[in-house]
């Protein structure tokens, strides 16, 4: 990260992923093309869940290289009266592989429509009863997560190093 004095902590990083409306997952083709596509995300424990289709480019681009990159954005404001956006963001890096378990496939989809759709879950057995089979599950497995925020306080004084607003 070159903006040291903007990185904050792990746990800080974390709550992004928590919160984040939708993350850009970016992956290598096998042509060596880079490629990005935005996904509803939920995080349980140490693994990053999404749900897709069985096929496609993003599908052949998992297979080819599990290697992969995910950005989140939280909370942005841009600054009317400057040249600057106060924002926050973590930036994940991981191993994406297929779920192929039902009860796995299951328990990340109901943590998606939980966070993502939570008015909707009473028809989630229903959902589940009708698509489960053609619904692709994956999940990266968390190797590295930084955050880093650009946030004045108060005063209109940036807040480096991760200090918070007291």
């Amino acid at each position: 990260m070159r903006r040291k004095d903007r990185e904050m902590n792990q746990s800080f990083a974390y709550e992004i992923v928590d919160k984040c409306e939708y993350a850009v997952l970016s992956m290598i083709l096998k042509d060596g093309k880079p490629y990005c596509v935005p996904l509803t995300i939920v995080r349980i424990n140490n693994f990053i869940y999404f749900h897709s289709a069985k096929s496609g480019q993003k599908i052949e681009a998992l297979n080819e290289n599990k290697n992969v990159c995910i950005s989140c954005v939280g909370e942005t404001n841009r600054l009317k009266y400057e040249f600057t956006t106060e924002y926050e963001s973590a930036v994940v890096f991981g191993i994406a592989s297929e779920v192929l378990k039902d009860a796995e496939k299951i328990v990340a989809l109901k943590a998606l429509c939980e966070r993502h759709t939570p008015l909707n879950m009473s028809k989630f057995n229903e959902a589940i009863e009708k698509s489960l089979s053609r619904t692709g599950v994956w999940k990266i497995e968390i190797k590295e997560i930084t955050g880093k925020r650009k946030k004045y306080d108060k005063k209109g004084e940036e807040m480096k190093f991760g200090r918070m607003e007291k």
